[in-house]
């Protein structure tokens, strides 16, 4: 997918770089070329703010997108979830934040996840930044309750972990 959005906007570097934050936020591009949530527009010129460009680059873009029948059905099926970590804490949930060394090899999310498990902590939300679309990649975990110093040197000392932070 990514390598055909490359190849897309190839001479549109502007909008590749609203593409790409589309794609990052999880909006929809609808059957008008307006960009949306579950079916709710977002002003482009909001967009444009966000990115620091002209509005006329988010309607040109998302006309791209509409146009191009293959990238349309990626971002028109494109979703928001509700990601908890900035809340967490409030909710009295624990968030460990994983930075891996290479997020491209697998086994980092099977790893974490199975030592979390061994300590009988339920795992309420797991979040990995896909590392085609994020230049520093994070795998966010959010459990049930307080995890235990010993868990969390455990999951330091897992293959393929760079950095654990705990929010």
């Amino acid at each position: 997918m990514w390598s055909e959005i490359e190849e897309y906007f190839k001479k549109y570097p502007m909008q590749k770089r609203v593409a790409l934050f589309l794609l990052r936020k999880g909006f929809q591009v609808n059957e008008k070329g307006r960009v949306c949530v579950d079916g709710i527009e977002i002003p482009h010129t909001q967009i444009a703010r966000e990115l620091g460009i002209d509005r006329r680059v988010v309607d040109a873009t998302a006309d791209r997108i509409r146009r191009k029948d293959s990238l349309y059905r990626i971002f028109s099926n494109l979703r928001c979830v509700a990601f908890l970590r900035d809340v967490a804490p409030l909710l009295g949930l624990s968030v460990v934040v994983i930075t891996p060394d290479d997020a491209a090899k697998p086994g980092i999310i099977g790893r974490v996840a199975s030592k979390i498990s061994e300590w009988g902590i339920p795992i309420r939300q797991a979040i990995a930044d896909d590392p085609y679309l994020f230049e520093d990649p994070r795998l966010t975990i959010i459990t049930d309750g307080e995890l235990p110093g010993e868990l969390i040197k455990e999951l330091k000392a897992l293959d393929g972990v760079k950095r654990l932070t705990i929010i």
